[in-house]
């Protein structure tokens, strides 16, 4: 009778995919979390505070005024005289009819000028308009 050894029998080569799905997973996550943090320009603003309702999920065009009056849409940053005209371009996109237009304001910047903005991205076409401003910690008095 003849004995097997366990040296005998021939090596298989198995790849554990678990590790690599993990990885991925991870990825998928990562992306998740960091990609609402690039649709916005990067301008340093303080926003003021206020008592709202929360953010919805959807899709946004936001209009960003900083401080010492740089204007960015989305994270592109745009003169102020061409603001109407890329407004208009955006907002003329089939998908984008509806989208809400959200304007992010430094608090330190004059009303009057956020105004102007607001009344510019009405004149561009947008149907919804916001302002944004920080949660405040404060419960309803």
């Amino acid at each position: 009778m003849k004995r097997f050894n366990k040296y005998d029998l021939p090596q298989t080569a198995r790849l554990n995919l678990t590790p690599i799905i993990d990885v991925a997973l991870v990825l998928v996550i990562i992306l998740l979390i960091t990609a609402p943090m690039l649709s916005v320009a990067d301008i340093d603003v303080k926003l003021p505070t206020a008592q709202t309702r929360g953010a919805e999920d959807e899709g946004r065009i936001s209009i960003t005024l900083g401080e010492t009056g740089e204007l960015a849409v989305n994270e592109d940053l745009v003169s102020p005289d061409k603001l109407r005209e890329i407004l208009r371009m955006l907002l003329a996109k089939e998908q984008n009819k509806n989208k809400l237009v959200v304007v992010r304001a430094d608090q330190k910047v004059p009303y009057e000028l956020i105004r102007v903005i607001l009344r510019e991205a009405r004149e561009a076409g947008a149907n919804r308009l916001a302002i944004a401003t920080m949660q405040s910690d404060k419960g309803n008095s």
